[in-house]
């Protein structure tokens, strides 16, 4: 058992996180049948033939990678602010289809993958609200705060990425099909 195993097993192995999946999915998918077809279609990445989410996903981690390096950079000045600013904005708002698309896959997942997946996207839009904080305090000035907002909601990707790979490599999620129909 590798340990990433182990670390999906003591996140996602718990009634607790079960009962909240079993409750949230239903409602998940009642609200994705009021969207047209062509739209759910394409959030699973039908038209590709590949799950789109995996592909989403570089934009807003990327962006958050480079905000942090810019952040912490030695000798940054205004210039590089402004950079940092404009890379966690535009990884922010690519962070919306994103999130679409991974949470319109996962109303199709089962069992373990259920579960990690719920954490998965939990922690996803963790960091995604934690850098729209960031933006805001950024805004206002508070450069500081800015830097820790953002920084946490980096670290709450890396984890969510590090469990969005297990559901891939370890659960098969998506691989040789999209997620249109259940898998897990």
């Amino acid at each position: 058992m590798t340990l990433t195993d182990q670390l999906e097993d003591r996140l996602s192995n718990h009634d607790t996180v079960e009962t909240l999946a079993e409750e949230l999915q239903p409602v998940l998918r009642a609200a994705l049948d009021y969207l047209p077809e062509g739209v759910v279609s394409a959030l699973h990445g039908d038209p590709q033939g590949h799950p789109l989410h995996p592909a989403l996903v570089h934009l807003p981690l990327g962006g958050w990678m480079v905000a942090a390096l810019l952040d912490f950079l030695p000798g940054g000045d205004e210039q590089t602010e402004r950079a940092a600013d404009l890379a966690l904005l535009l990884a922010t708002i690519g962070a919306v289809p994103t999130i679409a698309a991974g949470w319109t896959d996962w109303s199709n997942t089962r069992r373990q993958a259920r579960r990690t997946g719920l954490i998965h996207g939990t922690l996803g839009e963790t960091a995604f609200l934690l850098s729209g904080a960031s933006l805001l305090a950024r805004h206002k000035g508070k450069r500081t705060l800015g830097k820790a907002l953002s920084g946490a909601g980096l670290g709450a990707a890396l984890v969510a990425g590090l469990l969005g790979g297990q559901l891939v490599y370890g659960h098969g999620l998506g691989v040789g099909a999209t997620l249109s129909k259940r898998q897990g």
